[in-house]
């Protein structure tokens, strides 16, 4: 593929993210959305309106493009014959939207063979789309952004999440108590697409957490990426459910160092 397709699918992802966002603010019930399911704890849960956003995205794109294939956080898989697989997550941060937080975005990422080509990562309450294409940069708004550069440790703004089985959250506090002391501070937003545009726009430093999914990551990892910072997992690792590390480039490895002793993987 070449940057004018690249290009292509971009545009069909953000006008998507956009009207899927739209849509999340104008049909949000006034007395709060209802929970349909749960995932992997009573807390985790699955609002009407993710599954309606995630309708909506796979009917316009799909519409659009009928060949492509879809991996989706509600929907499951499906399969395509064009050699472009879209990851959505229709709403990241469902439990802040659900509690009516600004902080929950509409996450879409076109892969081409398992790298994401082309992201969007749509904030809609905090007025911000982030985008990146392969080889073609970072951006929130159309202006360019770039990861943090020449930061210590010490002086490192992190984000973290959780999960939400409990077991899991008392393995990650005691990783969370030996990171404290070495950093500037801990932000938790509750959206790992979010923090991810952050680390790309040097609003925070870094960012790690256990437990997110290919959806959490398919597009904040090429905004980071484009925007001169690195992910990845532990020793080497790709980022997935085991285990994600975004920072800027200089940043990674001491805040991978100052991780890999502390046994994250646990639970």
């Amino acid at each position: 593929m070449n940057p004018s397709e690249y290009a292509a699918l971009l545009d069909l992802a953000v006008e998507t993210a956009r009207e899927t966002g739209r849509m999340l603010i104008d049909k949000r019930p006034a007395t709060g959305p209802e929970v349909v399911a749960v995932k992997s704890s009573a807390t985790d849960v699955v609002t009407q309106m993710d599954e309606a956003a995630e309708r909506l995205i796979r009917e316009r794109i799909g519409g659009a493009r009928p060949r492509d294939a879809f991996l989706g956080e509600e929907g499951g898989a499906s399969e395509g014959s064009s050699g472009i697989r879209w990851v959505i997550d229709p709403i990241d941060g469902t439990v802040n939207y659900l509690y009516d937080l600004p902080d929950w975005a509409v996450s879409i990422a076109a892969e081409r063979d398992g790298e994401t080509v082309a992201a969007v990562i749509e904030v809609p309450r905090r007025g911000w789309t982030f985008t990146a294409t392969k080889g073609g940069g970072a951006f929130r708004n159309g202006e360019p952004v770039r990861c943090g550069a020449g930061v210590s440790l010490e002086s490192a703004l992190i984000a973290t999440g959780f999960g939400y089985a409990a077991r899991r959250r008392a393995s990650q506090a005691q990783v969370l108590a030996g990171v404290l002391p070495h950093v500037r501070d801990i932000r938790r937003n509750g959206a790992c697409a979010i923090d991810l545009c952050l680390v790309a726009s040097g609003q925070v430093d870094g960012y790690y957490e256990r437990g997110v999914q290919l959806w959490d990551i398919a597009a904040g990892r090429l905004i980071v990426t484009e925007a001169g910072g690195r992910i990845g997992g532990l020793e080497g690792a790709p980022p997935g459910p085991e285990f994600t590390i975004a920072a800027g480039a200089d940043l990674f490895g001491p805040l991978h160092d100052l991780l890999a002793p502390l046994d994250p993987l646990r639970d």
